[in-house]
């Protein structure tokens, strides 16, 4: 999403005639079919003002080219303003400037970390610089006109209101390294921003390339498995943006200190960043040197991470040290670790579950660890021994004595950062009503829904042939025949459905914990015991009769006789109700495990069909205004009808 594109002379015109907020009001109205909050358009009022008469007394050429509000691409955050243009040596270059309406700010012992008045009260935030700054590095990461086309990015922050006091808080010796990166400019700053626009931009020559940025081929972002080694070298892989940043600095900040005990909270749904954050703090406990573990109850989010690490000639023994299962901690000593985090907090068990020989994992890990962090997202549930839940978590800490510290994450890295796709999912799958129930507001995420299932795979073999990460996941809707049964390498077509000519087997017994990775992986289909955790580019998700709609209830509901997962229903054969919230859990954890695209297929026809309505829906209501017919994102071919977006 790009509120505003023109050129310098254009942009200067329209805040001259005091057009310029209205114009960007009405884009947003148009893009996100809702007013913004007065904060923003209070925001777009000033800030644009006093960005025209830097951009007029920086002297830059008429064709520098601006964009304002640069939806970042896979995130769901937003750049202030971007100009760019040639510098002296005829370099092309362009320039994030991060805007700022504060007046005031104090410091903070974070790194990168400062308060100030936002939303109502004192609040940690990131800090300008860093905002700025992290922008201009991810999207040198992930924009191929960037990286591959010699363009050159820069950074500031302009707090337009902001006068400087002595000692100033936002220029304190911890800052200095990302104010270096992304120079700090106040209120009465505005000649040297204008130096600093005009050395690099000033040139103009800016709108032919600030198109090829707007348009520029999106890489995969980095992903966790293919660069976690990194973080065993002292070297961050990942851009923390915003609350993730704010997120991973008070995780640090406690367990330096380790003053008592200490349980850290962090909430956030598919694309949160909740691993990239997980991952990234373990990488900076071990560099502390404190005696920390990673526990990921997920087998193959765990197993993926060691087989990767291995490669760089660790051995998996010692790395199995480090990344370890959620039921290893029940006969631990009190206090045996300095800090545990824990990856996919919603799947710890209680007492019965498979091969778990204590009574309760959060207890376990709590009671183990000085410093305990939960990253958990509690619509993630999806069996009835997953006691994994903030309020557990909680009770827990209180009974232990740990104090606790609660986060929440908002921004979406999953599906091209849009976080309404996956609210959107919430309502169509009646989990809870959202404002997305019209649809969601990003075109660069894929999703259809198609006639077969032989249209699915077919899909997804087509995605992984032009290099992308890709599998078919499906529901527990068929039986599994067991390794013993004759079926460890994936023998078996278990997944069948003879009115459409399919079967495929369910990912293999011997490589169920690195299927994701594997390339026989592609023939199969993983289940959410495989999948929950990792991420892909684009997934295939088949909707098996465990899940059904009653056209007359107009209520989707879960079919005990067609769940095959005996320890998911244990005990549910009269409670239709969890069941069905357990079902559609699973459901919407497998359609939010592609960043790229999701392609569906729905047994059940009464389902189908109501999704179809769903989603036509939400095309015809896209805020975008986009037709149907021009949202073929990168498609492959139908090869039939489908729906799509």
């Amino acid at each position: 999403m790009i509120l505003y594109s023109g050129s310098a002379s254009d942009f200067r015109k329209s805040a001259d005639s005091n057009r310029i907020a209205r114009e960007i009001e009405d884009a947003y109205v148009r893009t996100m079919r809702r007013r913004p909050n007065p904060g923003e358009r209070m925001a777009w009022s000033n800030s644009m003002q006093f960005m025209e008469s830097v951009v007029r007394n920086a002297r830059v050429a008429d064709d520098c080219g601006v964009l304002i509000e640069y939806n970042i691409p896979s995130t769901s955050k937003r750049i202030d303003f971007i100009i760019a243009g040639k510098d002296e040596a005829d370099c092309d270059n362009f320039v994030i400037i991060e805007l700022k309406q504060w007046s005031a700010a104090e410091a903070s012992s974070k790194d990168g970390v400062v308060v100030t008045f936002v939303g109502r009260g004192n609040r940690e935030v990131a800090h300008p610089s860093y905002q700025a700054w992290s922008y201009r590095q991810f999207l040198a990461d992930m924009n191929e006109a960037i990286y591959a086309g010699g363009i050159s990015g820069y950074s500031c922050a302009y707090l337009h209101n902001y006068r400087e006091r002595d000692p100033e808080p936002l220029k304190a010796p911890q800052y200095d390294e990302v104010v270096r990166r992304a120079p700090l400019f106040l209120a009465d700053d505005a000649q040297r921003l204008q130096q600093f626009l005009h050395r690099h931009v000033g040139r103009g020559q800016g709108m032919e390339f600030l198109y090829k940025i707007k348009h520029g081929r999106i890489r995969p972002s980095k992903r966790l498995i293919d660069h976690v080694d990194g973080l065993f070298q002292g070297n961050s892989e990942f851009i923390l943006l915003d609350e993730q940043k704010v997120a991973y600095e008070t995780i640090m900040t406690h367990a330096r200190s380790l003053d008592g005990k200490k349980t850290i909270i962090v909430r956030g749904g598919p694309g949160t960043g909740k691993s990239v954050i997980s991952v990234n703090a373990f990488g900076g406990l071990l560099r502390e040197e404190l005696n920390t573990i990673f526990v990921a109850p997920n087998a193959s989010f765990r197993n993926v991470m060691v087989t990767m690490l291995a490669g760089d000639g660790l051995s998996k023994t010692r790395l199995k040290n480090l990344f370890q299962s959620s039921g290893r901690l029940h006969d631990e000593q009190r206090n045996r670790f300095d800090v545990v985090v824990v990856d996919e907090a919603h799947r710890l068990k209680r007492r019965g579950a498979f091969g778990y020989r204590g009574e309760n994992q959060v207890e376990d890990i709590i009671r183990a660890s000085f410093i305990n962090v939960f990253f958990i997202d509690d619509a993630q549930r999806v069996r009835p021994e997953d006691l994994g839940s903030v309020a557990e978590i909680k009770r827990v800490a209180r009974q232990e004595g740990s104090q606790v510290t609660e986060l929440d994450l908002v921004a979406q890295f999953r599906c091209s950062g849009s976080e309404g796709y996956v609210n959107w999912l919430d309502d169509v799958l009646q989990i809870r009503e959202t404002g997305n129930f019209d649809g969601w507001d990003d075109e660069t995420f894929e999703f259809r829904i198609l006639d077969s299932p032989g249209e699915v795979l077919s899909r997804i073999r087509t995605r992984v042939d032009a290099g992308y990460r890709a599998r078919v996941l499906a529901g527990y809707a068929w039986p599994w025949t067991a390794a013993k049964e004759g079926n460890p390498d994936g023998e078996v077509l278990d997944v069948t459905m003879e009115e459409h000519d399919f079967a495929m087997p369910w990912n293999a017994h011997s490589i169920r914990e690195t299927w994701a990775i594997e390339e026989s992986g592609v023939g199969q289909v993983g289940c959410i015991h495989t999948a929950q955790g990792l991420e892909f580019d684009y997934v295939g998700v088949i909707i098996g009769h465990d899940l059904r709609y009653d056209p007359e209830t107009m209520e989707i509901f879960a079919d005990y006789a067609e769940y095959y997962d005996r320890v998911g229903k244990r005990g549910l054969r009269e409670n239709n109700r969890e069941l069905t919230g357990l079902v559609k859990n699973i459901y919407r954890v497998l359609m939010s495990r592609g960043m790229k695209g999701c392609y569906v297929f729905v047994r059940d026809e009464n389902l189908r069909t109501y999704l179809r309505q769903r989603l036509e829906f939400a095309v015809d209501g896209d805020a975008t205004g986009t037709s149907p017919e021009s949202t073929d994102l990168g498609s492959s071919g139908s090869g039939g009808h489908d729906s799509m977006r």
